[in-house]
């Protein structure tokens, strides 16, 4: 269980200063497939940096069943993040003289893991651990991305917008896949973007507007990548 408590986070200074939250209160269940719905500028990116521990917040508690990290020391934040949390973003952040497979493993160091390729192989591409990301589609490469945060095991995997870079084929695989591993190994996730019809697939939606929380709600039935519209 993630609880953000009365969050609060500006930017800026002065006549520049702007409320990017303004007394977020939520709840992110364990296990569960959250997504965070809003329109650019809404706060939906910016509460998932607070709630991954990326960024503090100016005010209020970030509790992962019931310690606030939001109270850790740097170093002991960074400790946090490398054992508990994964990320994912819209921009693959690969790097280019490694293979797949190396790419993938240095995740796993990070945490003291072993055993990445049964992650590549949950992703499909354990047919091409010795590609380069150059040799590799968009969508290949976002599934190595998700694999190296995955290959730490987290408890939690946050993603902010992973689709946005993709055509409607290659998002639809790449959200399959990762939410087919969601249901499998019962991790948290949770994921920031702006389009509608991804929620379907959720098992809470998080819609944000203006810095603040305007609903959540739950879906009866989750939906696969392939049911929902685009």
């Amino acid at each position: 269980m993630i609880e953000l408590e009365n969050i609060r986070k500006s930017y800026g200074s002065g006549e520049n200063r702007s409320q990017a939250l303004r007394g977020v209160s939520c709840e992110i269940c364990g296990g569960e497939f959250t997504v965070v719905l809003g329109a650019s500028g809404s706060g939906k990116s910016t509460l998932l940096n607070i709630a991954s521990g990326l960024e503090r917040p100016d005010s209020g508690c970030v509790r992962y069943d019931g310690l606030d990290i939001a109270c850790l020391s740097d170093t002991d934040m960074t400790a946090f993040r490398r054992k508990n949390v994964g990320f994912v973003f819209q921009q693959y952040y690969l790097l280019p003289n490694m293979t797949v497979d190396r790419n993938v493993r240095m995740g796993a160091e990070l945490a003291g893991k072993s055993d990445y390729r049964l992650i590549i192989d949950a992703v499909g591409l354990g047919g091409k651990l010795n590609k380069y990301p150059g040799q590799l589609s968009g969508g290949e490469q976002q599934r190595v991305s998700i694999a190296r945060a995955l290959a730490k095991m987290p408890s939690v995997l946050f993603l902010d917008e992973p689709t946005g870079a993709l055509d409607e084929e290659t998002g639809r695989q790449v959200l399959d896949y990762v939410s087919g591993i969601q249901r499998e190994w019962k991790f948290t996730m949770v994921m920031v973007t702006h389009n509608v019809n991804i929620a379907e697939m959720a098992d809470t939606i998080v819609l944000m507007n203006s810095g603040e929380i305007i609903e959540r709600r739950k879906n009866e039935r989750r939906k696969s990548a392939f049911e929902i519209g685009w």
